[in-house]
């Protein structure tokens, strides 16, 4: 694993001169960390954040707010930004993932969705290999109906392998080659700072993420943030908000320094959940699982993906993951029915921030192959720890 952590290694120090950097050019100030109440308005400590990342992220414009709930609300946001009613959609990497499909219309028609305003959805699908389809990506983005093309960084709940910021930028100029005006939305959860590139430096028009995953280093409490062109960032708002309010409104209730510390922080905590996920995948295949990046392979998001083929064996490395965190090591997970999943989905995760899967936690839906996902660790010592009392409790 040598070879594999000096390689983390070196992107992580690159990312954190870039991190360091934006702080340094924004002129940070502990006088900028007090928070606003009530309406938000004038808020320093937010308008430099969010100044930050659109320059850690290669973008024009930024929107951090703790008002977003999760990374399906940033990345919402950033979808209907981009859309009018009568438009298309069109995902390039197959079905996104499980909770966006009630923000499209797939699963329901809620009120709110894309498929309530009359905007239709159409995907190309991922070829056998993982890789995305370009020619199917073509054909269907040549439509002029298409303002929006999605592309989801991370694997979601299946097989296909995470796409590197270098594929994401080869789909964005297979899109501009047949249908410039469409919008590129990329969903980047998982993948912040994984990589020296964000797909904001490779051409996306958007993008969005959560703050409890990869960029809020673990320490951030909650929220999410949008970045990209001034215009589509400023439509975002529109939807986190209400149409000609905005981003003007939002307090930050005494959190901005959580914020800031936290991706500050981020470089480094991803490097540390990097290693435990090549850790996990060596002792797993050590053990005979089928794992998914192999422990060797280039990894462009954090999450690792382990087959075990039996729900029994799949609910005690859950429990075991549970019973190796630092927060509820006590408490045994079941498969349960979580809103927005098509089966019951057994998640574990004894984290100190609900939610956060940048901390080390594990889930997976109940159906076959029965496989794993797991992700995260603040640092590599407790999630080797973790992985080794998973592995434990396996025959």
């Amino acid at each position: 694993m040598s070879k594999e952590f000096a390689s983390i290694d070196v992107i992580a120090e690159r990312n954190t001169a870039k991190v360091l950097a934006a702080f340094q050019n924004n002129r940070v100030s502990d006088s900028i960390f007090g928070g606003t109440t009530g309406y938000g308005y004038d808020d320093k400590g937010r308008e430099v954040l969010e100044s930050i990342y659109a320059e850690v992220f290669g973008t024009e414009a930024a929107l951090v707010r703790i008002g977003f709930v999760s990374g399906t609300h940033a990345i919402s946001a950033a979808i209907f930004a981009c859309l009018s009613p009568g438009d298309v959609l069109l995902s390039a990497t197959g079905t996104p993932y499980d909770t966006l499909l009630g923000v499209i219309g797939i699963t329901r028609n809620y009120h709110g969705s894309l498929k309530h305003y009359d905007i239709r959805y159409k995907q190309a699908d991922m070829k056998p290999s993982g890789d995305p389809d370009m020619a199917a990506i073509a054909e269907k983005a040549a439509d002029k109906n298409v303002k929006a093309v999605f592309v989801q960084r991370s694997r979601g709940y299946s097989g296909r392998p995470a796409l590197s910021t270098e594929k994401i930028g080869e789909i964005i100029s297979c899109v501009k080659s047949v249908n410039p005006d469409a919008c590129v939305i990329v969903d980047n959860c998982y993948g912040e700072f994984v990589e020296e590139l964000e797909p904001g430096q490779v051409g996306a028009d958007i993008i969005a993420g959560s703050l409890i995953k990869n960029p809020g280093g673990g320490v951030a409490p909650t929220g999410g943030y949008v970045a990209g062109r001034a215009d589509l960032v400023e439509a975002a708002s529109f939807r986190m908000t209400a149409p000609g309010i905005g981003g003007e409104c939002g307090p930050t209730l005494g959190n901005s320094r959580l914020l800031y510390q936290g991706l500050f922080m981020a470089p480094h905590t991803v490097a540390q959940a990097l290693k435990t996920a090549v850790f996990a995948a060596s002792l797993m295949e050590l053990l005979g699982y089928k794992t998914s990046p192999a422990s060797n392979a280039l990894r462009s998001d954090i999450i690792q993906a382990i087959d075990f083929g039996d729900a029994e064996l799949l609910k005690r490395f859950c429990q075991g993951i549970q019973a190796g965190a630092p927060v509820d090591s006590f408490v045994t997970p079941e498969p349960w029915e979580m809103p927005g999943y098509d089966c019951p989905v057994i998640m574990a995760a004894g984290a100190f921030i609900q939610g956060s899967s940048i901390e080390l936690s594990a889930d997976a839906p109940m159906k076959e192959p029965y496989r794993v996902y797991l992700q995260g660790g603040l640092t590599f010592e407790a999630g080797k720890l973790g992985i080794m009392r998973a592995a434990s409790l396996l025959p």
